[in-house]
């Protein structure tokens, strides 16, 4: 089925528009309507710019569809659209890729957070000061009521990923967010996700790419009836992290097209910290050892347990240093590879030292261990080649050796990128009204 915004209650106006204010829902019909007078009062009484605000009922089942139709016939600047699948991530690629809006807003239907931030949200990016602006739970001068456990899962997920991605912004989840019809334009085609990541993915992206991200400190009461069923969205939350790591790091997600095409120079992409590097070399390592513990165990009848041990170490060193090398310490390209895994081999080296080591202390204590012991007392071992491997890679091998980015005299953030003849824009699919 075709996904075709359908908008009812449109007005004329000579005036640009400004602002698009998107209110996803699916099953609202308790509250829907409320909530949009409440947001369209506020609007028509605080707002200083030209706006309008969209319903997109996301293919509700209940009353919500009808109720949202009638508050478009009945208020003006309110539309609806209705989208034929669920999904916050797609409901908002929708709508706001079909916006002709300078600023493209979303805001939760039950109007957690209080509206009197959402004038400081878009002042930014209407002035072209940011690209993106995201309300924050989070800072000190936030003012927030919820429980203690999704305050505790809320920051867990963003120290997760600060730590894991190398992003600056503070809260990925809040559900008051703004950005500018030029960043969207790049930043929609990327996203994947349909639900609810894609605040997340988006954020994540418009970091890598050189966006600047505003973020405004908000009140917020915590909706006690929502929806959300916080085990099934975190499992799909770090599903989807580590699908938009992988893009990144293997350059599958082009986000270097939006860097030049849009992005705010001077640039240093976001750097990983030692604990994500340390999460990341941890998940690497245990495949490692584990990979190491199998192959050990097929070789060890054939071929003798110091050889078995050598082989296996040295295919699980190498496959070791690849992954780290791109995920852990995000080195890409082929320049300095060969070394790396020179280098590698050395630390590979130190790492056999300290196996085989082990296994002559196992014999030399114990003449008639088994297949079984030697497996545990080398994973053991090899637990710790890791420890060392990691210091190594870290200190030596991809030791950061940053140059600093030359700037063009007279150049400006973004508008110098416009005048290169080889840049292109992303191209868009447009969706237009039925």
């Amino acid at each position: 089925m075709t996904l075709l915004p359908n908008l009812i209650g449109m007005t004329e106006t000579n005036q640009p528009l400004e602002i698009d204010i998107v209110v996803p829902c699916y099953n609202e019909q308790d509250t829907l309507a409320a909530h949009v007078r409440r947001l369209h009062t506020f609007c028509r009484t605080s707002m200083h710019h030209t706006w309008r605000i969209t319903i997109a009922d996301n293919a509700s089942t209940d009353d919500t569809a009808r109720i949202a139709d009638d508050l478009a016939a009945m208020l003006p600047e309110v539309h609806a659209v209705h989208l034929p699948a669920k999904g916050r991530g797609r409901a908002l690629k929708a709508v706001w890729g079909a916006s002709e809006a300078q600023v493209l807003v979303y805001v939760d239907e039950d109007l957690s957070t209080d509206l009197a931030a959402l004038e400081p949200l878009v002042a930014p990016l209407l002035s072209g000061h940011s690209d993106l602006a995201i309300g924050t739970r989070l800072a000190g001068s936030s003012r927030v009521v919820r429980g203690s456990k999704r305050e505790f899962i809320s920051r867990s997920y963003n120290l997760l990923l600060r730590t894991t991605m190398g992003v600056a912004f503070s809260d990925a989840q809040c559900g008051f967010k703004a950005v500018t019809r030029e960043a969207a334009e790049h930043l929609l085609p990327l996203c994947e996700d349909d639900a609810w990541f894609f605040d997340t993915e988006l954020l994540v992206l418009a970091e890598h790419a050189g966006l600047r991200v505003h973020e405004v400190p908000v009140d917020w009461v915590d909706d006690v009836i929502s929806s959300v069923h916080i085990a099934s969205t975190a499992t799909e939350d770090l599903k989807g992290m580590w699908r938009v790591s992988r893009g990144l790091a293997t350059g599958r997600i082009p986000v270097a097209r939006v860097y030049e095409a849009i992005g705010r120079r001077p640039f240093t992409p976001p750097h990983v910290g030692i604990l994500g590097q340390v999460l990341r070399f941890g998940a690497i390592g245990v495949l490692s050892t584990i990979a190491f513990a199998v192959l050990y165990a097929l070789f060890r009848p054939a071929i003798g347990a110091q050889t078995a041990d050598f082989l296996a170490l040295l295919l699980t060193a190498i496959g070791n240093t690849a992954l780290n090398r791109r995920f852990t310490f995000g080195v890409r390209g082929r320049a300095g590879a060969g070394m790396h895994h020179v280098q590698g081999l050395v630390v590979f080296g130190i790492a056999w030292a300290i196996t085989s080591g082990s296994l002559v202390v196992l014999h030399a204590t114990t003449p008639s261990a088994s297949h079984g012991a030697e497996i545990l007392v080398l994973t053991a071992a090899n637990l710790v080649a890791t420890l060392v491997r990691f210091v190594l890679f870290k200190a030596w091998v991809f030791r950061s050796r940053r140059r600093p980015e030359l700037i063009r005299p007279g150049s400006t953030p973004a508008t110098d990128a416009a005048s290169l003849a080889d840049t292109e824009p992303i191209p868009v699919e447009e969706h237009r009204a039925a």
